[in-house]
Parts: structure tokens; sequence; C-alpha cells
């Protein structure tokens, strides 16, 4: 039984006992109405409608006592989508993200703040973890909204939405010889001891990609889960970091130099992610508005509230 045979029985009266009425007001097929009558009635055990040939004419005895029970449900369910709507509308309550370090480090801030300013009644619960566990966090419905970079695309449960687009730099000390050898290219900077991020992190997928696709395989010494800490060792005389782009700050990394390295890597995509089937709090997509202007709607339709 559900809610759609309940609305056919409902307007089949309403509309006189016309099924070709009907099926215009609930924009259904005629015979998609007839089935979902028949379809209840079967599951009673009773017959609701008088037939004159394939004609309805009229309410039997049982159909006309279901009847205001029929017409309670259907009102009862209204109530509680009304209820629903304005529960999601409340701006109120809890939103989880999740997020890589270099998402939560450097591109979240703004839009935090932002955030904020507009719904101070919200409470934000900040989670860090890799895409892959990004992902997991988001279908066991922990997190509202994921963002990361190389999110898992092999769950059909996810909508994922590129939203922003970043680039590579490599990151050397002042005096370093990189800075003396432009344009830098994939060969020298293989010659050096590299710091970059681990495997599954902020683009490394592409990083292993085109040292491969050039044949070189360079040394790296280190790695680490978020650019605070390859520039840190970047620092310390170690090697040459690759790092995003949003990571790195002239006016706050004063002791180190970058060099453009998108040319090498190319463009990498900033993904936000939410659970299909699972309407969020309107604010949830206001954040994602804020985040990436846009975004929000669209988010909204692929996850059911539309």
């Amino acid at each position: 039984m559900n809610f759609q045979q309940l609305r056919a029985v409902r307007e089949t009266v309403r509309c006189d006992f016309s099924l070709t009425d009907a099926a215009v007001v609930l924009q259904a097929s005629q015979s998609g109405v007839s089935r979902q009558i028949r379809d209840l009635e079967q599951e009673l055990g009773i017959t609701l409608f008088t037939r004159s040939g394939k004609r309805l004419v009229g309410l039997t005895l049982p159909g006309d006592h279901l009847l205001p029970i029929i017409e309670r449900v259907l009102d009862s369910g209204l109530d509680l989508q009304q209820a629903g709507q304005a529960f999601l509308a409340r701006q109120d309550g809890l939103l989880s993200i999740a997020a890589t370090h270099a998402q939560a480090r450097y591109a979240l801030p703004d839009a935090v703040q932002r955030f904020r300013g507009f719904f101070p009644e919200v409470r934000l619960h900040l989670h860090q973890g890799s895409p892959r566990q990004i992902a997991q966090m988001l279908l066991e419905g922990e997190v509202d909204l994921g963002i990361a970079t190389d999110l898992p695309t092999d769950h059909p449960q996810l909508a994922v939405f590129s939203c922003r687009e970043w680039g590579h730099l490599a990151i050397v000390r002042e005096g370093h010889s990189l800075l003396r050898e432009a344009p830098l290219t994939i060969e020298r900077l293989a010659r050096h001891p590299l710091i970059t991020y681990d495997s599954g992190l902020t683009g490394r997928s592409r990083i292993d990609e085109v040292f491969a696709a050039h044949g070189l395989k360079p040394e790296i010494v280190l790695t680490a889960m978020d650019a605070d800490v390859i520039k840190r060792y970047v620092e310390l005389g170690m090697g040459v970091g690759v790092i995003a782009d949003i990571a790195f700050d002239s006016r706050r990394d004063t002791r180190l130099r970058a060099l453009d390295a998108k040319h090498l890597f190319g463009a990498n995509d900033t993904q936000l992610a939410v659970r299909r089937g699972g309407p969020l709090r309107q604010y949830a997509y206001a954040f994602a508005d804020l985040f990436a202007p846009g975004l929000g709607q669209l988010a909204a339709t692929q996850s059911g509230i539309d």
C-alpha cells in the first residue's frame, strides 16, 4: 500500500469516477490510475468501486466506508511532508563536513567564516580524512558534505560535483638550483629528492602518473598528509616539495620560493559530494553555494530535495 494508490482512489472519486480526468489531475496515464486502484483492491482484499464494464460508476459499501480513512491518511501524509520541510528550513542545528587537510586548512576558512555570519545558530563539525575515508563517512551518514580531490567514483549512492580548479607548485629554499633553471621541466624536477603528499591525497595520483609517463622514477624521500609538514621539511633542506598551489602564501612562507608546476601535472578538481536520496537541511546547500557559487541547487537536486 502506498500514497500513490490512495491518491488514485481519492482523485477518481473527486473526478466523478472518471479515470481520464483523474489521470490528468495526477499527471499519469489512465491505465496507470486504473492499475493503482486494482493493486490496492487486491492488497486490501475488497472491491472499492462498482463497475459497468470498464467504467467506474460509484463506490461499493466497503469503498464508501474506507474513503474517509483514505482522506485522513493523505492529509496526515501532507502534514508529515510539511513538518519535514519545515524542519529542513530551520536555521539552527548541526552541519558536518568532511574534508582533506588541504581543503580544511586553505580552501574552507572563507566559506566557513561567511557561513557563520549567515547562520549563527548552526554548529559546524569539521572532520578530516583521505578521499576514501570521506566517501565512507558520507555513505554512513556521518557527515553532510564531503570536500576533496580525487573522491572515489565507484559509489553510485554519492553525487560528486567539480567546483574548483587548482594546480601544483614545486617549492624550494632560497638559492636552490631549480630557481636558476627555468623553465621547470619534469626531468629537472626528477633529479632532486622530492617531498610530497601520501598516496591518495591532493592529486598525488596525478604526480605519479606524470613521472611514469616520462619513464622517470623520482626519489621521494618523505610523504605527508598535509602541506604544512611538507613545507617544514623543505625548509630543513631535505628536498623539493610538490604541493597544492592553495597551500602556499608568499607572505607567510617567507623562507620558501614557489615554481609553477601546473604545466607539468595539469589541473586538478576540488570536488564536493553529497549522498543521494537524503535531503539535507537547507543551510547545507547554502554552505555549498558559499564554497562554490551555484553548486547548492545542483547538490539539492541530486540529493533528493527537488
